[in-house]
């Protein structure tokens, strides 16, 4: 008996290890689609997550368009507060059908290194938005996304030329800032174009949003020339009060929340720099209104509510290149640099050079979104955002970043000048851009738009 078993025993243990690997393939088998199918849903979560965060963001960068509404009504007179918001409501919806036409396909289809030739009406042949591949999201997504910044870019011009600009003239230069000049900007440094290349960053758009909006609204605010009673004839100026600064502050209130889309949504994607971004932002944000606070304080001798309120504005546009790439103690900085340059800004602006720009638009946006970008060769560390800007001058990095900032800073401005004063000198010989003195003096709501902000209030001129 004892020798049978000697004789099977082998047999019978080969047997049961083919058993039991027949019985676990299947086992094993099934482990490793389980694996397989975990991870396609875990990717597939985190698109939806991140579609989710970008969406969400671009809602809330949507309504700094009523905060750009009412900073704007808020810093000018109650006879054109109509007019101001109409300006701002055709700048989104005019601005959302023409940037889905052209300016998406200009700003991030491919084509060559200074604008894209491809995707327009959001056709995807295949390739053609590789410039945004970086994000998962849907490309329906990707365009909501930035299209609510091309609205953003288009309505700092508004401020910069208000009380005193034709309504049709005003609609045909928002179709050609969203659908030409603010795409082409974007194409150079967001789209794959040769600022990229050439080693330029500005994360959530100091430059291509704000300076370009800017440098467009200073254009038109010297072709259209000062509202009436703005300047004396000895060249001196007078302060042209806005008729409701509590609706100018909560117009600055809801721009900074909206501002928390702005930036951290510019990640396109529910990461964790999303914190960082956020609290170097808010930082910002408030050293800026405290700077300009102190500043105007010092020069004029009281506390200017104005003046803090642009302050705030001034450190979100300084911050909005930079906010990924920079510590919290360097956002306080760069937002102080920006409060204190936006008060000085004001002034040389409208007692120097003697522009009429009623709510401030060119020194807030302009200025300070050229220093916010400067400052990212400045302060950049790349500890925060490993393998993009490398460090700054500030922490040992040279001047090489430095300088793609200040190549970046210039191309733009001498972009949008040209194309700005060419823009508006056309609209000027054709269609018209300034309304009449007598329009000017009873006030765009009634030439313009034939209502009043104020039904049933007796509203008097000082004019």
């Amino acid at each position: 008996m004892f020798k049978e078993l000697k004789r099977i025993w082998p047999k019978a243990l080969a047997l049961f290890v083919i058993g039991c690997l027949g019985l676990a393939g299947p086992v094993f088998a099934q482990d490793a689609s389980s694996i397989a199918d975990n991870a396609e849903l875990i990717q597939e979560n985190k698109v939806i997550l991140d579609t989710v965060w970008t969406i969400l963001a671009a809602f809330l960068v949507m309504l700094m368009q009523a905060g750009f509404a009412l900073v704007e009504t808020g810093f000018t007179r109650a006879k054109n507060a109509c007019n101001i918001l109409m300006k701002n409501l055709m700048d989104f919806s005019v601005g959302t059908i023409i940037y889905w036409a052209i300016g998406f396909g200009i700003m991030f289809g491919a084509g060559n290194a200074l604008f894209g030739t491809s995707g327009f009406f959001l056709k995807d042949l295949g390739g053609t938005f590789d410039s945004l591949a970086w994000s998962t999201i849907p490309l329906e997504a990707k365009y909501f996304f930035q299209l609510v910044f091309a609205a953003t870019a288009a309505t700092i011009v508004s401020g910069a030329m208000a009380e005193r600009t034709k309504f049709i003239g005003y609609l045909a230069f928002s179709v050609v800032v969203t659908a030409l000049i603010y795409p082409v900007v974007g194409h150079w440094i967001w789209g794959g174009g040769w600022l990229a290349n050439l080693g330029f960053w500005d994360f959530a758009g100091s430059t291509v949003v704000h300076s370009t909006g800017a440098w467009v609204a200073l254009t038109g605010a010297i072709m259209l020339g000062p509202r009436i009673g703005k300047y004396n004839p000895d060249g001196s100026s007078n302060a042209i009060p806005g008729h409701n600064l509590p609706l100018a502050a909560l117009g600055v209130f809801i721009l900074w929340f909206g501002w928390f889309g702005f930036n951290p949504g510019s990640t396109m994607g529910a990461v964790l720099d999303i914190g960082h971004i956020a609290v170097t932002t808010n930082l910002a944000a408030a050293a800026g209104a405290c700077a300009a606070m102190l500043v105007s304080w010092k020069l004029f001798g009281k506390p200017d509510l104005s003046m803090a309120l642009n302050g705030a504005l001034a450190g979100l546009v300084g911050i909005t290149a930079p906010c990924a790439f920079v510590s919290a103690g360097s956002a306080v900085i760069i937002g102080s640099v920006a409060g204190v340059l936006v008060v000085f800004a004001v002034v040389f602006v409208d007692k120097v050079l003697r522009i009429d720009d009623p709510v401030g638009a060119v020194s807030v946006h302009g200025v300070c979104g050229a220093w916010g970008t400067i400052s990212v060769g400045l302060f950049a560390q790349d500890i925060f955002a490993p393998g993009t800007t490398g460090n700054g001058l500030f922490f040992g990095g040279g001047a090489k970043l430095l300088l793609a900032q200040l190549a970046g800073v210039g191309a733009v401005f001498v972009w949008c000048l040209i194309t700005g004063f060419a823009l508006f000198y056309i609209i000027k010989k054709t269609i018209g851009l300034r309304v009449s003195g007598n329009e000017e003096l009873r006030g765009l709501d009634i030439e313009e738009h034939g209502m009043e902000a104020y039904a049933g209030f007796q509203i008097f001129s000082t004019e």
